[in-house]
């Protein structure tokens, strides 16, 4: 065992501890009151139709490896018992006591003064936009590869009336320093300008594959907000898997931001829901902002159930994940001809590689994933399907996540040499 995995395990589990002792205390009130660089693609983006695949049925003897997204995940056993037997109440209301001691343990889990729990990322990261720019025409600053910039819909200037100003995001997800001073705005109240209220993160970054930002730049970003009087807001979706990465604790990464959003949904394995978590006057402001946005969900204790065994149960498996995903790309470099990995950017459950063999693209190499190809069942023992999407700048993306066990990975890497194997043998017969 690694000293980051022994580190990680002892972390979470003091975590987990510290937490039910909290959850146990406040259940105890409840009873007495009741690679290749950036270049892209035609968009730049994820293509804007994705491959449609077959669902996750079909015949007994073909196995299905779903690699697509971390959001694939169901509940398990223990999960589901949680949600039949959770105890409930009108959490508009601020009545439902899974649901306020859900809050509790994250707020305290990110160090953070209180929590409010939130249907999806999507209105999470809104819903912080809404509360740290006050006024129509207040501006933010996002990475221009961010998940808050590309897939949010712009629901900032949609819904909000909040102005984005883009940096560009570097390899690792985080910024140039001098590029994001340079882009705050020094002529407010002169008419022609937005006032810049806000500094967006992502961490781990998405589209970069996963990357965890250094905490180095975290706190020079917290510096040079305060410098400014900025607020700094983290699109946290996926910092737990942060956190077990470089073996800290969530609120070493979480000091330096006032404001968080953390998914339930991804790798943690909850089927709905987001923490947005922050000092106690921006929570009581977002909770009128998630009402405004249809977030209240009346008797959401059920959900909330699932989310409690997320931070308390699951979060220590996600170093699982993060080896799956490395095993995986370490197979792929057996294939150097066809794939380009950078093994030191894989650092957590999402994986990026690059096809560099011109006659075969993305979208075509996916196909070939899920294809049950002639000759497969006689050389795997069975037919396997292994689904992901293809990526911007000819590259793929695969994620791994609690669904994934270690013999998924192993099949889907032997599907894998498969279809390159084929590959290989097609490209020397047409030569």
């Amino acid at each position: 065992m690694s000293v980051k995995t022994l580190t990680c395990r002892l972390l979470f589990r003091s975590l987990k501890c510290t937490i039910v002792a909290s959850g146990k205390n406040q259940r105890a009130r409840h009873a007495a009151a009741a690679l290749p660089g950036r270049s892209s693609s035609t968009r730049g983006y994820y293509n804007t139709a994705k491959p449609r695949y077959p669902g996750p049925g079909g015949a007994p003897h073909v196995r299905v490896v779903d690699l697509r997204s971390d959001t694939v995940t169901k509940p398990g056993l223990a999960m589901r018992q949680a949600m039949a037997e959770a105890e409930v109440g009108d959490d508009v209301m601020g009545e439902d006591p899974t649901v306020n001691e859900l809050q509790k343990i994250a707020a305290d889990m990110f160090g953070m003064e209180a929590a409010l729990f939130v249907p999806t990322g999507t209105m999470s990261n809104l819903i912080a936009v809404m509360v740290h720019c006050r006024e129509r025409g207040d501006e933010m600053i996002v990475g221009d590869v961010s998940h808050i910039h590309i897939y949010e819909q712009g629901g900032s200037a949609q819904l909000a009336g909040v102005h984005a100003t883009t940096v560009t995001t570097l390899p690792d997800g985080s910024f140039d320093l001098m590029q994001l001073e340079s882009k705050i705005r020094h002529g407010y109240p002169d008419p022609h300008y937005p006032r810049t209220r806000l500094i967006c993160v992502e961490n781990t970054h998405n589209i970069q594959g996963g990357r965890v930002l250094p905490l180095t730049f975290l706190k020079e970003v917290r510096a040079l907000a305060d410098r400014y009087g900025l607020s700094v807001h983290m699109d946290g979706a996926r910092v737990m898997n942060a956190a077990v990465a470089q073996g800290v604790h969530p609120h070493t990464i979480l000091q330096h931001t006032h404001t968080v959003s953390v998914c339930l949904s991804k790798g943690l394995g909850a089927p709905v829901g987001t923490m947005l978590a922050g000092p106690k006057d921006f929570i009581a402001r977002a909770l009128r902002c998630r009402k405004a946005l249809g977030g209240g969900m009346r008797q959401a204790g059920v959900l909330a159930a699932a989310g409690k065994v997320s931070l308390l149960d699951l979060v220590g498996r996600l170093e699982e994940d993060h080896r799956n995903a490395r095993t995986f790309a370490q197979a792929l470099l057996d294939f150097d001809p066809l794939f380009a990995v950078d093994m030191a950017a894989v650092e957590t459950n999402i994986l990026r590689f690059y096809l560099k063999e011109p006659s075969l693209s993305p979208a075509e190499f996916c196909a070939r994933m899920v294809q049950v190809g002639e000759g497969e069942e006689a050389a795997l023992g069975q037919g396997v399907q292994v689904l992901m999407y293809p990526h911007f700048g000819n590259s793929v993306r695969a994620v791994w996540h609690l669904g994934i066990s270690p013999e998924d990975t192993q099949l889907a890497i032997q599907k894998m040499q498969f279809v390159a194997s084929q590959h290989l043998k097609e490209k020397l017969r047409d030569q």
